[in-house]
Parts: structure tokens; sequence; C-alpha cells
């Protein structure tokens, strides 16, 4: 499938708005397809080219190398994620509320875009030193947004929880594999996964008990 066609199916195209030119959006998309697919070190610059309809030439254009692709994706996916926490976070209401809404939209997006986030969320280790540096600090700060939900909770009484970093490693990574195993011809929809794993995670740490 061409990654155009694949964009279009399933919304792999949504979180790359902000790239420019048209050229250079294109690969991203068809990088992630590839990088998806076939992982990051299996995945050649000729592959990314070919499935965006340009030459090898063309994308150096727009990357020098293939970890600038991985990086740009990376930065870029991680920003989104950490939107979608902060978003949840932001909305006010009570802890148990906002860990539900959390938790839900996370899953969410990484079932809704499961492509991206594979990519996104399995690839760390192939970055750059400096650019892993970046990525690890985006994804603290994911952490930081449910770790004081689920510290706000306890301190109210809603949740039971005696290791909160602990607990929020568990809830992220749990959120976080939907993008490993997720299959949009499956039975369930991103957003019937989300609602599965947002009342999970509110019976894991005990809500209103």
């Amino acid at each position: 499938m061409a990654a155009a066609e694949h964009a279009t199916r399933e919304g792999e195209d949504v979180p790359w708005g902000e790239v420019e030119p048209d050229a250079a959006r294109k690969l991203l998309v068809a990088a992630v397809e590839a990088f998806a697919e076939r992982g990051y070190h299996a995945t050649t610059t000729r592959d990314i080219a070919s499935r965006a309809g340009m030459s090898p030439a063309a994308l150096y254009i727009h990357y020098k190398t293939k970890e600038e692709l991985l990086h740009r994706i990376s930065r870029i996916g991680h920003t989104r994620a950490l939107a979608v926490l902060s978003a949840a976070a932001e909305r006010g209401g009570t802890p148990s509320e906002q860990l539900a809404e959390a938790v839900g939209s996370f899953v969410r997006w990484h079932a809704g875009r499961h492509d991206t986030a594979r990519v996104v969320q399995y690839e760390l280790d192939a970055l750059a030193p400096e650019h892993r540096t970046e990525i690890v600090a985006l994804r603290r700060q994911s952490d930081a947004v449910v770790r004081e939900i689920l510290r706000a909770g306890v301190e109210s009484g809603e949740f039971d929880v005696p290791d909160v970093p602990g607990t929020t490693l568990a809830v992220l990574s749990l959120c976080i594999d939907v993008a490993r195993w997720f299959n949009v011809r499956g039975s369930r929809t991103p957003e019937e996964v989300g609602a599965l794993y947002a009342d999970l995670v509110l019976r894991m740490v005990s809500a209103g008990r």
C-alpha cells in the first residue's frame, strides 16, 4: 500500500500537518509506515523514498539521514502524546475523572495512531544520544502529568496507591502497549479500548474505595 493511501485509511498523516513542504511530509508518513512495518534498522532510505513515490536523492533534500527522520517523528509524536495527557489533566474535575480522561484519551491516541505510536514508543534506542536525551525529557513530562493526578487522588482519599512512581510507570506502560497489538480490523474501536482501559486503571488504583 502506498504511503498516501495508508495515511488516508488510518489517519497517520494527521499528526504531520505542521511538516512542510508537502514532499517532506510525504517522506515522513512513508517513514512511519516503513519503520512500523519493518523496524528502523531493517528500513533503508531507498525503502522510504520508494513508498513516498520519490527517488533516494529527493529524500536527502529534506532529511540528511534516516535518523533525522526518526528524530522528527519521535519529537512530533511525543509532543502530541504529551498534549493529549495534559489536556485531560487541565479539564478539571476530580482526580478519578482526570485519570479516566487521561488514560482513555492516551489509549485512543495509541490505538487510532498505532503505526505512529509504535515507532514513537519503541524505536527510542535508535536515536542519536543527543536526540534520545531530548525525547526522554518529553517522556518524563508525560510521566509527571500522570504522577500528579495520582498524587492528587491519594491526597483526596480517592486512590489507594502506596507507590505513586511505580504505579505511574505501570499505567503508562499499559496504555503504550496498545500500539503494539491494536488492529483496525479487530473487534474493538479505539474508543472502546480507551473506555476499557480507563475502567481497568481506575479499578487498579482503587478509585472511590
